[in-house]
This record gives C-alpha cells, structure tokens and sequence, in this order.
C-alpha cells in the first residue's frame, strides 16, 4: 500500500535508494574466472538465504567483471573485516589494477581465485540466475568455506561510506 502523499515528497525510486543509503550492509569481494581469465568485484548485496543446504545470494550489475561473474558456474565471495578497506577500494573502482603483486591471492585448485587474508572465503556453486531490473540475482550454493578469524570488525558500507562494525549489545 503506497504512503499518502503528504508523506511522501519524493518519488518511490528516489525514496528506495534513501533508505538503503542509510542502511548498512556487509561488504564483500565476489571473484571468478571468467573467458577473459580472474574477475572480481566488491558487493554489499551478499545475503545468507538457507543454512541447510547452505545458500547465500547477491546481485550484480553492469561492467566486465560483473558480466563474467553473472556467467560463472563458480565463485568465491570474500566476506571482508573492517580492515580490509584497501581491498573494497581496489574492486569497487572500475579499471583498477586487480590480482596483481601487491595482494595476497592464489588460484585454488578448482579453478577460483582466492583472496587471502579475509576472514570468510566461501566457494560457491551459482544455482539460479534472474535478471531483475538492471541487475542480475544469483543465488549460490556454498560447497566450502575456508576461515582465517582475524579478529576486526566486519567491514559494512553505509551512505555511500565504509565503516567498522562493533558490537552494543550480545543478544546470546
């Protein structure tokens, strides 16, 4: 049911993209290989869906690493730690150099590569794909999970901004 108009000055588009700009979300690097070889890029769209099986999913859209990775059979999604800003930068900016001496990455043996360091890698097995708007959904099955708990804040994104996260209160 839409709000009356009193309450809503601007359009639902220009209000949707308010709301999510003030809604944080974690902040991930998605890679592949692709035809053109390694690809990645960094979104804030990844979501857990199912713990069992477990299935997680994200949206791309746009751009070469995005094309590549919507076409994959497989990816890594790279959950990232508030220290780990540099890396958000590196995949965030189109035609930045990736992959490259200077970050810590191997290939794995299925074919992935694989950013070390990040506290959750998970490799993933792309299941359905919807086109949607101007981006692409994929949800992924999760085939394996590699951790290294570093011990940071997990890095989310928020008004066109990159925070820390931290705890104010354990509701366990």
């Amino acid at each position: 049911m839409p709000l009356p108009a009193s309450l809503s000055p601007l359009s639902v588009s220009e209000h949707f993209k308010a709301a999510f700009r003030a809604h944080p979300a974690g902040v991930a690097v998605i890679t592949a290989t692709g035809s053109e070889g390694v690809v990645g890029l960094t979104a804030s769209s990844v979501a857990s869906v199912s713990a069992d099986p477990p299935i997680l999913a994200f949206s791309v859209s746009g751009g070469r690493s995005a094309s590549h990775i919507a076409a994959a059979q497989t990816v890594v999604v790279h959950l990232l730690g508030s220290d780990q800003l540099e890396l958000a930068r590196i995949f965030a900016i189109p035609g930045t150099p990736r992959f490259t001496g200077r970050m810590e990455w191997e290939m794995l043996p299925t074919g992935e590569p694989l950013l070390k360091g990040v506290p959750w890698a998970l490799r993933c097995e792309i299941v359905h794909r919807a086109a949607l708007g101007g981006s692409v959904l994929l949800a992924a099955t999760v085939l394996g999970i590699r951790a290294e708990p570093s011990g940071s804040a997990p890095l989310v994104y928020q008004d066109r901004a990159f925070h820390g996260l931290s705890p104010i209160e354990d509701v366990s």
